[in-house]
């Protein structure tokens, strides 16, 4: 068995190194070519499901959603896209659908107001007031509102747990999420969203921890920044620790943006995870 890798204290870097250590997109040759990549197998997925899509949960541009039904009465994930907060949206990750329908597990793509025109508490009340929406018109949509579980990737992990008290939500899948705030808000990230300590505080899930939580499933890949690989790690212990109901596991060789393509795979790892959790 190979020796652990040490952990990396943010603190102990510059603001250089520790702007390196959360780029992922500077990490992995070739990542804007990968999301191009993801936005034309989105809108070609969307092409084949028009029925349900830019439904609007409330008056801003961004807060729409795009529902990809696999069946009547399916339960549904609710997935919030990536981006730190401030980049993407849900239309360049449909994609991901792909491994899901064929379960007969429907999609909802939930889209939020970006920074720095709205705050992170601006943004996880946005995806309250969609998951409130999704209650009340998802039966009308061939859903079931008693079936619904929330997940998402980097960004939209984070918001995918901040929400999961909210009395639809059923279970989280949270891929390569953000848990704890501290690091971002000493770095480049903070330049559009504007944290204070308080704030931090506030959104930092890795500080709120509670064993009356949903089933929480984390993943992230191996071939990740340390840093990015220790948001989950640190997370998933601290949820274990407590007794929370939570499975974790990290899949070798994936990077921050080839992880994806395990959910879009019908038979990939974290299209499995899905399953599993939305079955219980």
């Amino acid at each position: 068995m190979s020796a652990a890798a040490p952990r990396l204290d943010w603190r102990s870097l510059d603001r250089a190194a520790l702007d390196k250590s959360l780029s992922s997109s500077r990490a992995v040759e070739g990542s804007l070519a990968i999301i191009e990549g993801w936005g034309r197998t989105s809108a070609a997925l969307r092409a084949r499901h028009p029925e349900a899509l830019d439904l609007a949960y409330g008056p801003r541009p961004r807060q729409r959603i795009d529902l990809l039904k696999a069946a009547d009465g399916a339960p549904t994930l609710v997935f919030l896209h990536g981006g730190f907060w401030q980049m993407l949206s849900k239309d360049d990750f449909t994609f991901v659908a792909a491994g899901l329908l064929p379960a007969g597990i429907n999609v909802a793509f939930v889209g939020y107001t970006l920074a720095p025109d709205a705050t992170l508490d601006d943004m996880v009340l946005e995806v309250r007031a969609a998951l409130d929406w999704l209650g009340a018109h998802l039966a009308g949509l061939g859903g079931d509102p008693a079936a619904v579980f929330v997940g998402g990737w980097s960004a939209g992990a984070h918001l995918a747990v901040m929400v999961m008290d909210h009395p639809l939500v059923r279970g989280v899948l949270g891929i390569s999420g953000l848990y704890e705030l501290a690091p971002l808000a000493a770095s480049f990230v903070n330049g559009k969203l504007g944290l204070d300590d308080a704030a931090v505080d506030r959104n930092s899930p890795q500080r709120h921890i509670q064993r009356d939580m949903p089933p929480l499933a984390l993943v992230v890949g191996g071939a990740e920044l340390a840093m990015m690989r220790q948001q989950t790690e640190d997370y998933a212990a601290a949820l274990t620790a407590s007794g929370a109901p939570v499975t974790f596991e990290t899949l070798a060789g994936a990077n921050h943006f080839t992880i994806l393509d395990q959910l879009a795979d019908p038979d990939g790892a974290i299209a499995a995870m899905a399953r599993r959790l939305m079955s219980r």
